[in-house]
């Protein structure tokens, strides 16, 4: 059984989404000052590096992160490889694809070599989910969708009807994953986000792992 690290590192040179909080890490206390203990402070967004999207991101008054069903977050899933050529991932591509029996897909995309290089920050021209691959995914009985750029949503989309699609229907989004190292095919899934219990509860980052099936 091979283990694969699917996280994104986070670093103050991590790359965020326009308008969320940059990533501030410091020393709070240091054994290099005198301290009794070396001991970190962290400042970043619910939604920096590899994340989990609860409802109440999207929609008024839906269920927080801290309530989120960890069975769907762990489990069987399925990676599936979209062409490099593709910048938005819509219903055709998904008739392509063995759906069937699948309750959790990832999607492999040319964003996954964004991580290589972060230093040019943000990337605007990352492949995304339309609404309409959205409703064939809820459709197909899918309770997880992942992605391998910061978001399922076309950069600046007005409506945000991917998330909502996906949201509304009870299926967990998680963005920000590094797929680089991995193939198409099937794996298990172990992806645990922060309980973080205080906010709007909209997500939190979490620690993704995918691991062979032999």
């Amino acid at each position: 059984m091979r283990i694969y690290d699917v996280t994104v590192p986070i670093s103050a040179a991590t790359p965020t989404y326009p308008g969320d909080p940059g990533v501030e890490i410091s020393q709070w206390a240091a054994l290099a000052r005198g301290d009794a203990a070396n001991v970190t402070l962290l400042h970043f967004g619910a939604h920096t590096a590899t994340h989990v999207d609860a409802p109440a991101h999207f929609i008024e008054g839906a269920s927080k992160v801290d309530a989120m069903p960890l069975d769907a977050l762990v489990g069987p899933v399925r990676v599936i490889l979209i062409a490099d050529e593709v910048n938005a991932i819509n219903a055709s591509h998904l008739a392509a694809q063995a759906l069937e029996g699948a309750t959790r897909i990832i999607f492999k995309t040319r964003n996954s070599a964004f991580w290589s290089d972060t230093a040019g920050g943000f990337r605007k021209d990352f492949t995304y989910i339309e609404p309409e691959a959205a409703h064939a995914l809820v459709l197909a009985g899918v309770r997880l969708v992942g992605i391998d750029y910061l978001s399922v949503e076309k950069f600046e989309s007005e409506r945000h009807e991917t998330h909502q699609i996906l949201l509304s229907n009870g299926v967990v989004i998680v963005e920000g994953l590094d797929l680089r190292e991995v193939a198409a095919g099937d794996y298990e899934l172990i992806c645990l986000p922060l309980k973080i219990a205080d906010g709007t509860g909209d997500g939190a980052p979490a620690r993704a792992i995918l691991r062979t099936l032999d």
